[in-house]
């Protein structure tokens, strides 16, 4: 079964409204044509109705960084699947390594945004990865089992159509350093053959699973190459129009 590749931008704490539409105005028609891959841009909530306006009528999706499992509510600060859709977008991140190390959040959290992103509608790219001492301990296979199962309990193969695995080395974050090709292919393998356990050889097979850690038009190549790498979760170079599209287009 083939799968189509998802180049995806993670903006995280950068860019106003404004810079924002001045990089979807610069990057659109860099990527005009490129059919081969999906791409999706996550840019903060401020940013997010912007450019959902700024990306329609071309074939880049628009998603949030986080979202709230409940419907409603008094949380303060958060924002609900039902408000995303209501801008339009159709995307969205869930336990990106940061929000687990800064905002505490839990497997159980994942688990409960998982359901309800795929309840609405909404493409859900899960985060999952390592420490630094995770992996010098050898105990790389052990977390993300662990975070799979937690994420996906409850889940069914049929409500997992739309599901995207992101494994993101959380020592390669914003440090510089990259999984090789062959470290990050291991970890992927792991992650499908726990999707098969979880939910059936058929969605394993499905399932694309990004590779996010310092990706950057040096590497997306050497990366985005290997069969069990099926696009990438881009953070630093996707601030950049030219260089975010030079991966997309590696």
């Amino acid at each position: 079964m083939s799968r189509k590749a998802l180049i995806a931008a993670n903006w995280k704490m950068y860019k106003t409204p404004a810079e924002a539409k001045a990089f979807v105005d610069a990057f659109l028609p860099l990527v005009a044509g490129h059919d081969r891959d999906d791409i999706a841009l996550f840019p903060s909530v401020t940013s997010l109705a912007t450019v959902v306006e700024a990306v329609k009528g071309s074939k880049v999706a628009a998603g949030l960084q986080n979202m709230h499992f409940a419907e409603e509510g008094a949380y303060t600060g958060e924002t609900s699947a039902v408000m995303l859709k209501a801008v339009g977008a159709t995307h969205t991140l869930i336990g990106h390594s940061e929000r687990r190390q800064y905002f505490n959040e839990t497997d159980e959290v994942v688990n409960k945004k998982l359901h309800t992103a795929l309840k609405h509608g909404i493409v859900p790219v899960v985060c999952i990865g390592e420490l630094l001492h995770d992996r010098e301990a050898g105990l790389t296979a052990d977390v993300l089992v662990r975070q799979l199962k937690g994420a996906l309990a409850g889940v069914t193969a049929e409500a997992a159509h739309s599901l995207v695995i992101a494994y993101e080395p959380c020592w390669a974050i914003g440090t510089g350093k990259t999984a090789t090709p062959k470290m990050a292919v291991e970890a992927h393998a792991i992650v499908r053959a726990e999707l098969a356990n979880l939910l059936g050889a058929e969605v394993a097979k499905a399932t694309r699973i990004l590779y996010g850690g310092s990706v950057k038009p040096e590497n997306a190549k050497d990366l985005c190459c290997e069969e069990e790498i099926d696009g990438a979760l881009v953070g630093g170079a996707s601030l950049k129009p030219d260089s975010f599209a030079a991966i997309v287009k590696y």
